[in-house]
């Protein structure tokens, strides 16, 4: 990489750093650590939602499913778009109001005041594994991108400068460090993406001919996708709008139910169809790239890690100064949605597991185990190769685990504390045991669905069962 690339890049990292070192001192409350304060502006959410839901690991993953599959790849985030309006005309009308009243700081509390403290506790040990992963996942894209861009960098040590400038970020800045910068950094991911990486790579190419002409013709399709694929996203990721400890936050944060509202709304927008078709493009150009022979270190048709073919792209087509802009820009994502789930992990583990949320030291304790599951995180991401499997395998954990309690919670007049325990923890043991197992599946489905099913029954089945034992005690 030039000199110039690599100054914007280091300048780019210590303003980061800065913004979570002023916050430092701004923070006075475990209130503010991890709610901002409550009076955050509809912008500021919609740009902080999106770009932690969206984030660097969906930016390299959406890269990837460019790369193998071309632009079909861009339902995946359809489901966001979907999952993101339904929550905010089903889910926020209920949550903001409460959380207001009660003073909630996470997600598991939420369901304690429907439900009971035993519930609580469950979801919150699913939400901070979960988020531990999904932290995980993103610190891995990072380190690919770096490895990728920093040819002399190994996949190892890009791992630990990403998640050593995440994790101490995150530590001292808190939601509101996080929530600002969101803002800023999805604006930068955007402007690198559609005004500097979209066309550059596009007239370097040889424009549209040129790549009608490089890959298969189902790669510019809508259809190059299985009926599976779709419902195997589907049920991954429109859930995780309703069960989503960031998001719950982020409900909080705001002003007032509509300030949320209007943030979800802008949220989706942005999902779908602004950054789903960026990241496929991006994807699909690297593909093009690669079998044209124009990847640096690459041979003409050679088979390569399919998230690693954005990177290589940009570091090849990209001139110099700019390339520094476009991989300031990937990082912001990553940043984005690192240091959100590391702020929901701790989160669930300080106020939902060992709940010293109140404590005279709850502030020094958050950042305390903030930089706990920072480094868990880390170590994780050694251990995993793939971002988007991460990353998804994480979301199938939680969301199979906690769907059924809350849709229950939301849409029954009489929710039952009994059958939601049992009903979270066999969805999650589920879907984690298939996972885990790697057995082929019928028809190609997820494991998630099979763990939201048995969710369902078990929720069901305990709830009849407990409804006729009252019955006979009436009598």
């Amino acid at each position: 990489m030039h000199w110039i690339d690599l100054t914007i890049f280091i300048i780019y990292l210590a303003v980061v750093l800065g913004v979570g070192f002023y916050f430092l001192y701004k923070n006075k409350t475990t209130d503010d650590y991890y709610v901002g304060g409550r009076q955050m502006s509809s912008l500021h959410i919609g740009l902080s939602v999106v770009a932690t839901d969206v984030g660097g690991g969906f930016s390299i993953g959406l890269g990837g499913l460019g790369f193998v599959m071309g632009l079909s790849g861009s339902w995946l985030l359809f489901t966001g778009l979907v999952g993101a309006w339904l929550s905010a005309v089903l889910l926020i009308p209920k949550v903001s109001d409460m959380a207001r009243i009660k003073g909630l700081l996470s997600f598991p509390q939420f369901l304690e005041e429907v439900y009971d403290k035993r519930v609580a506790i469950i979801a919150g040990v699913i939400s901070a594994i979960g988020y531990l992963g999904f932290t995980s996942s993103q610190i891995l894209a990072g380190a690919k991108l770096a490895s990728a861009t920093f040819v002399e960098l190994s996949l190892n040590q890009a791992l630990l400068i990403m998640g050593v400038i995440a994790v101490i970020y995150t530590v001292v800045g808190g939601l509101k460090a996080v929530i600002y910068t969101d803002t800023i950094q999805w604006i930068v991911l955007l402007s690198g993406l559609i005004l500097i990486g979209i066309p550059i790579s596009y007239i370097k190419l040889g424009g549209f001919e040129a790549i009608k002409e490089t890959v298969a013709p189902e790669f510019l399709k809508l259809t190059n996708v299985s009926w599976q694929q779709i419902l195997n996203w589907m049920f991954t990721i429109i859930p995780i709008w309703f069960i989503g400890m960031t998001l719950y936050q982020r409900i909080y944060a705001s002003k007032d139910r509509k300030t949320a509202q209007r943030a979800w709304f802008i949220a989706g927008f942005f999902e779908y169809p602004i950054m789903a078709f960026t990241g496929v493009l991006l994807g699909l150009f690297a593909r093009v790239a690669l079998d044209a022979g124009l990847l640096a270190d690459y041979a003409r048709g050679e088979m390569i890690d399919p998230e690693m073919g954005l990177p290589a792209l940009l570091r090849t087509l990209l001139p110099v100064g700019l390339m520094g802009i476009v991989l300031s820009a990937y990082f912001s994502a990553i940043m984005s949605t690192a240091d959100s789930c590391l702020m929901a992990s701790s989160g669930n583990i300080i106020t939902d597991i060992f709940r010293k949320h109140e404590s005279r030291n709850s502030l020094r304790l958050s950042q305390l185990f903030t930089l706990i599951v920072g480094a868990t995180a880390l170590f994780l991401a050694m251990k995993m190769p793939n971002v988007l499997e991460l990353m998804l395998y994480s979301y199938s954990f939680m969301v199979s685990g906690m769907i059924i309690p809350v849709l229950a919670a939301l849409f029954t007049k009489k929710p039952n504390k009994l059958a939601s325990l049992w009903s979270m923890i066999s969805g999650g043991s589920v879907t984690f045991g298939l996972i885990v197992s790697g057995l082929n599946l019928p028809l190609g489905l997820d494991p998630i669905i099979f763990g939201i099913t048995v969710s369902a029954l078990v929720y069901t089945f305990v709830y009849l069962i407990n409804q006729k034992v009252r019955s006979s005690d009436i009598i």
